[in-house]
């Protein structure tokens, strides 16, 4: 079975870095690109950055200038560097792979920024 599973979350203060892994395992079919999602409570699941297949790098405005997304294509692993975190980034950060047959998702992991 196909598994993601994001680690790096946590309490962190305005101002301050994080950063976040994907980790992809078992038997996933060719990844064509891999996502950042983030959702905060009583808000829609947001985009905010992406990686496709070439290694080009998108990202939302909302992120754009503070975050990095990189991923290694061997192990189908993917970080999401963050820096200048406001209070603002407060979610639930998400990964997401889109292979040839389907996307796959991680559950999610809680980055709080706070003072």
């Amino acid at each position: 079975q196909v598994q993601l599973e994001e680690f790096g979350g946590g309490l962190v203060q305005p101002g301050g870095s994080l950063r976040l892994s994907c980790a992809v395992s078992g038997p996933i079919s060719r990844v064509n690109a891999m996502n950042w999602y983030r959702q905060a409570p009583g808000k829609q699941r947001e985009w905010i950055a992406g990686i496709t297949i070439d290694g080009n790098p998108i990202y939302a405005d909302s992120v754009k200038d503070r975050f990095t997304i990189s991923r290694d294509n061997g192990k189908n692993t993917m970080f999401l560097q963050m820096n200048s975190l406001k209070p603002e980034d407060t979610a639930v950060y998400q990964c997401n792979v889109v292979a040839i047959s389907r996307n796959y998702w991680g559950q999610g992991t809680q980055v709080t920024v706070s003072s």
